[in-house]
Formats: C-alpha cells, sequence, structure tokens
C-alpha cells in the first residue's frame, strides 16, 4: 500500500507495524489530503445532508415562537409560566451542547449525529400530545436536548470536511438553512394553527426526522476524526473515497497535498485542552460572547408574538407578521459568509454584532406599524447574520480532539443567556415596560462585540492545524 506515493510499512494482516504515531499521522497527511481537496458537487452533497438536517432541527425549536401565544390561551399561562416554558428549549440545549459535544470527540461525529435526530424527533411527536404544561416542558426539554446535541457535531463536521479557503462560508451557509427553518416553521404555523391546532404542528416537524435519519445514513465518518483517534487505515479508506468521488466529478489529477501540519497538543482530555494556556483566552472570550449574544437574542424572539398580542395583534396576525420579517434573515445569512472569507472573521462579528444592538433599539422604539416592520425585517437580518458568524468561527479556535467539546461547551454557556433571556424578560416586562426589552437586548449585543474586538482572534484562511498553535 502506499501513502501519498510512500510505501508504508505493513504486516500480513494489512496493518502498519508500530511505529511513532506522529510518523504514521505524517505518512496519512490526512490534513494535507484534505486541504488540497476543490470544492465539487460531493462535498457540497455531504455539506446540505448535514444543512438539511439543521433545517429541520430549527424548525422544531423555532415553532415555539410561533405556537406561544396559542399555548399560552390553552394552557391558561400567566407570564412567569411562559418564560419557564420557553427556556425549556434553551435548558436541553444546554445538556445536549455539553454531553453530546463530548460524546461527538469520544466516540465520533456520526453516531452521535444519529442519536441526538432521534432524540428530537421522539420528542416532538410527545409535545403533540401533551396533556400539561409539565408535560409539554419535559417534551420541550428533550427537544433541547437533541437539537443542541447536534449543534457542535454539525459544526465539527463542516469545519473537518471543508478546506480552510471556504471553510467560514459553509458554516455560515449552514447557518442559513436556520432562517429558512425559521421561516419555514411561522408557515406551517400560519397555515395549521387555525385550521387544526397547535398539536398538528408539532406532528408536522416531528415527521421530518424520518426523512433526515434515512438521509443521513450516508454521511461518512469525519477522517480527521479518526486519524485523531489513532485509526488512520478507516481514515485513509474514507478520505481515498472522496479523493476518487472527486476525481471522478473534477476528470482532473488531483494536486499534492498540503504540507503535514501536527495540531498542538499536549494532552487529550477534551475538557482540559480547553483551559490550557494556548486556549485558555479563546475559552473564556467564546464562552462569554456566545453567552451575550444568546441572551440577547433569545430574550427577544421568545417574546416577540406575545408582546406583539398585547399591541393588539391577534395570534394569527403576529404569527405572520413574525414570519415575514424573519425572511430578513435569510439574506442577512449569505451578507455574513460572504464577509466572513472578504474581510476576516473578527471584523464582521464585530460589525453584525453592533448592527443588531443598534437595530433592536430602533425596534423597540418604533412610533408605527411601517417603522416596526422596516426595522424588525432589518434586525432580523443583522442577528440571523450574527448565527452564520457564532458558529463559524467557534470550531475554527479549538485541535480535533476536542472541536466539538469547546463548541459545545461555548453553546452551552449561550443556553445560559437563552435560559436566563426570556425569564429576565417576564420581569423587565413588568417593571419597565416593552421597550426594557429591547434596550436589555441591544446592551447584551454591545457587550458581546467589545469581547471579540479585545479577546478574539483572527482564523481567516489558516487551516485547522495552522488555528491549534
Amino acid at each position: 500500500m502506499a501513502i501519498n506515493g510512500t510505501p508504508a510499512k505493513m504486516n500480513v494482516h494489512g496493518q502498519f507495524e508500530k511505529l511513532p504515531m506522529n510518523e504514521i499521522a505524517a505518512k496519512m497527511n490526512i490534513p494535507g489530503r484534505l486541504e488540497r481537496l476543490p470544492m465539487t458537487s460531493y462535498q457540497r452533497k455531504l455539506f446540505t445532508i448535514i444543512a438539511t438536517a439543521w433545517l429541520a432541527d430549527q424548525m422544531d425549536v423555532a415553532l415555539l415562537s410561533f405556537l406561544m401565544g396559542s399555548l399560552a390561551a390553552y394552557f391558561h399561562l400567566n407570564l412567569v409560566q411562559i418564560g419557564l416554558l420557553a427556556s425549556m428549549t434553551y435548558a436541553g440545549q444546554l445538556v445536549g451542547n455539553v454531553f453530546v459535544g463530548v460524546a461527538s470527540d469520544r466516540f465520533g461525529r456520526k453516531v452521535t449525529f444519529q442519536v441526538s435526530m432521534i432524540i428530537w424527533g421522539l420528542a416532538s411527536f410527545g409535545a403533540a400530545g401533551a396533556w400539561s404544561v409539565a408535560s409539554l416542558m419535559v417534551f420541550r426539554l428533550l427537544i433541547g436536548i437533541g437539537v443542541g446535541g447536534e449543534a457542535p457535531v454539525a459544526q465539527a463536521l463542516v469545519s473537518e470536511f471543508v478546506p480552510a479557503n471556504v471553510r467560514g462560508k459553509y458554516i455560515a451557509f449552514m447557518e442559513g438553512f436556520w432562517a429558512v427553518g425559521y421561516v419555514l416553521s411561522g408557515a406551517i404555523a400560519y397555515f395549521l394553527l387555525p385550521r387544526v391546532g397547535w398539536r398538528w404542528v408539532f406532528v408536522v416537524v416531528g415527521l421530518l426526522s424520518i426523512i433526515i435519519f434515512v438521509v443521513r445514513r450516508h454521511l461518512p465518518e469525519s477522517p480527521r476524526w479518526l486519524a485523531d483517534k489513532g485509526r488512520f487505515e478507516e481514515a485513509d479508506v474514507i478520505l481515498t473515497g472522496i479523493e476518487k468521488e472527486i476525481v471522478k466529478r473534477t476528470k482532473q489529477p488531483l494536486l499534492e497535498p498540503k504540507p503535514y501540519q501536527a495540531e498542538h497538543i499536549t494532552n487529550k482530555n477534551c475538557i482540559l485542552t480547553l483551559f490550557e494556556k494556548v486556549y485558555i483566552k479563546r475559552t473564556l472570550m467564546a464562552f462569554s460572547l456566545w453567552f451575550f449574544a444568546l441572551l440577547g437574542f433569545f430574550g427577544l424572539s421568545s417574546w416577540i408574538t406575545v408582546l406583539l398580542n398585547a399591541q393588539g395583534f391577534s395570534i394569527v396576525k403576529s404569527v405572520g407578521f413574525l414570519t415575514l420579517i424573519t425572511t430578513g434573515g435569510i439574506p442577512g445569512f449569505f451578507a455574513a459568509a460572504y464577509m466572513l472569507e472578504k474581510i476576516g472573521r473578527k471584523p464582521t462579528i464585530i460589525f453584525f454584532l453592533l448592527m443588531s444592538a443598534v437595530t433592536a433599539y430602533l425596534y423597540g422604539h418604533a412610533a408605527n406599524f411601517n417603522i416596526l416592520f422596516i426595522t424588525g425585517f432589518i434586525m432580523q437580518f443583522f442577528m440571523f447574520g450574527m448565527w452564520s458568524c457564532l458558529y463559524a468561527y467557534t470550531p475554527e479556535l479549538y485541535p480535533t480532539h476536542a472541536r466539538s467539546t469547546g463548541a459545545g461547551f461555548s453553546s452551552a454557556f449561550g443556553r445560559l443567556g437563552a435560559i436566563s433571556g426570556p425569564i429576565i424578560v417576564g420581569y423587565v416586562v413588568n417593571t419597565i415596560g416593552q421597550s426594557g426589552v429591547f434596550n436589555l437586548g441591544a446592551i447584551s449585543f454591545v457587550i458581546a462585540a467589545l469581547l471579540v474586538l479585545f479577546l478574539g482572534m483572527e482564523t481567516k484562511g489558516l487551516t485547522l492545524e495552522e488555528i491549534s498553535r
């Protein structure tokens, strides 16, 4: 057997002789082989498998924003109960972010991706049959665990399959499916709510899990993860198959692999790695960035329909209004994807966070319906673009053996912000009024921008191995 044209020592069982791990890794050069691959329809197919699953997941999460008015009326919820119900999903996401993120680094990307999907799919059907607010909270908690578990795995998969020159763009594009899922969720709620009620909305979204389960079976394991675990032959088999597919599509020979680069590793404990000297500053920045960004986003989004109801909008009209302004998020994702690769991660993240702050403030102080719609549309443009930035940036900051863990823990701190947001907003509305909600969101976004400015590092154009140093 030859690796990159270099004969490799093999024994009669077809395995490498007991060479040092670093020598085998250099011979295999999995990162260098991945980085030299041009983007083709094959990688885009893999990307779509991951991204469409993301779309379905976020449809499930977004449902609560559109159904909260109906659920509040059906279960006779007060303001505090509304906040607690909204927070259940985020509490579940926190659990999923941490435990599934760690599991992904230990047991593999593919299996954890499937298991997390099964959890949220079954919980969606459970939510459709909820018999009390307590049971609905439990099912929303489980939905959050499944969806939260998928986030760090999806980030790691796209980061590890896509070459450095387009990595940020494609992760941002993946987040674009979040906006599409959000809009589709609103459209489903808009058409089904007045006809068959909120239970069937959960059923329709849950049915998507069956389709996703079948599609996801064709997703290969990450060669980078396999190589990091010392499973070099499995990594080589998968990557060789990918290389053959790309040659078949391009009808061109592959370029020489990029020079081998080892990641900076001092220990293999995925949690302790986050707090090593080389990563501690990144970790403090990422954890705090996610907390304040999500506190602002979910503090606003979870209450928008309720606040619109208070202004005289009917439930159906408020859902329709929110669906329309949310379409502004779709171009926001694509703008962020372009800017991440064009001008860099730090300036793009700071720009979208600051503009989210400005537009949130303007939205909260809109004088009439027209201004409310315009500022709401622009606010969604920047807030959804902000999501692209967060998900593109975070997995780049950590090495392969801790990538899902770092992304998961960062997201978990974001969920703490998401849990806090709706609850804090409930009290803010009672004491300060509606405008205070949007002031709170604006302040949160400004703090997040300052964290990136002073503690963030630029990763544009660097390979994952280079960033690890």
